[in-house]
């Protein structure tokens, strides 16, 4: 995962699900600390299944028992000193955070496993695909965040030490065991929120709606929410807290005018859904989503 291979003009062709790392840093790193001991990685069954890139996997890992694995638990550590430095990649530039600040992003997550088992972060730590952990292209290093699909209501916690995903519009990478628990890895990648986790905050979603990274794109995509009655909705937000979510709701419904009357929260379980809607048209409802997005810089999801 590591950006010397991502610029070798010879390897840029075969570029795909993970989409490489930046540079590891020139100093020595820091020892990592010892998450979860990497058990060794059997051989990989040869598959055609369409969501896995070269030999990243399938992987028979039935003598782990990956349910077991606990999330990443936040806690305060400095910030590496090189990893949080502006970087170049693919023709894009970035510019990682250098400090904890409330985030949220909405998009699509991707994953890597076997094929960077064992090799260095841009860190410096070794990555470990039994650990839960994470690459994002500027949040700081290390730092931990939530990660959430807002149509399962699914999330984890994990610790962001790499850089990456660089293509095909993805805003993190996950580790095997992290996408395994959010049960996306025989499809390669799924919808997901990506909140940060502010030292000392607790792991519960963070309540105020922050800048998406300007470097990633917004996603729109159709995600079916069983229960959500009919037509076509934007979905802004998904919090754990149903506080949370009606500060959202408020705080747009303010910025919407005659739009934020079509705001409603939705509530399943723990999980509580700001939406926008419905529309019956789904052409229609693609139109505001770009209109949210050009005005307002908000990112949102299709659900119907």
């Amino acid at each position: 995962m590591n950006a010397h291979r991502l610029l070798l003009p010879v390897l840029v062709p075969l570029l795909a699900a993970c989409a490489g790392k930046p540079p590891v840093a020139s100093a020595p790193a820091p020892a990592p600390a010892p998450a979860t001991s990497a058990p060794a990685v059997p051989p990989a069954p040869t598959s055609g299944r369409g969501g896995y890139y070269l030999d990243d996997g399938p992987l028979d890992a039935s003598h782990i028992d990956l349910a077991a694995i606990p999330d990443a638990v936040p806690r305060a550590e400095p910030l590496h000193r090189f990893a949080n430095r502006p970087y170049s990649v693919l023709g894009q530039r970035f510019t990682p955070m250098t400090a904890h600040a409330p985030f949220r992003q909405q998009g699509v997550a991707s994953w890597y496993g076997r094929r960077y088992h064992g090799q260095k972060t841009s860190s410096g730590e070794v990555y470990d695909m039994f650990a839960m952990t994470a690459a994002h292209p500027t949040l700081p290093i290390p730092s931990y965040a939530r990660v959430t699909r807002p149509d399962t209501g699914k999330s984890v916690v994990v610790r962001i030490n790499d850089r990456g995903p660089f293509l095909h519009g993805r805003v993190i990478d996950l580790s095997y065991v992290a996408a395994w628990k959010l049960d996306y890895i025989e499809h390669g990648s799924a919808t997901v929120i990506v909140e940060a986790i502010l030292p000392g905050a607790g792991t519960s979603p963070a309540p105020a709606l922050a800048a998406a990274d300007s470097d990633a794109p917004r996603v729109i995509e159709d995600v079916e929410v069983k229960g959500a009655g009919g037509g076509h909705f934007l979905q802004l937000g998904a919090f754990s807290s149903r506080d949370n979510a009606e500060s959202l709701r408020l705080r747009l419904a303010r910025s919407l005018g005659d739009l934020g009357e079509r705001l409603v929260i939705r509530s399943a379980g723990n999980l509580h859904r700001v939406q926008l809607g419905p529309w019956g048209d789904r052409a229609e409802a693609q139109r505001i989503a770009e209109q949210l997005r050009l005005a307002f810089d908000l990112p949102s999801v299709l659900v119907r």
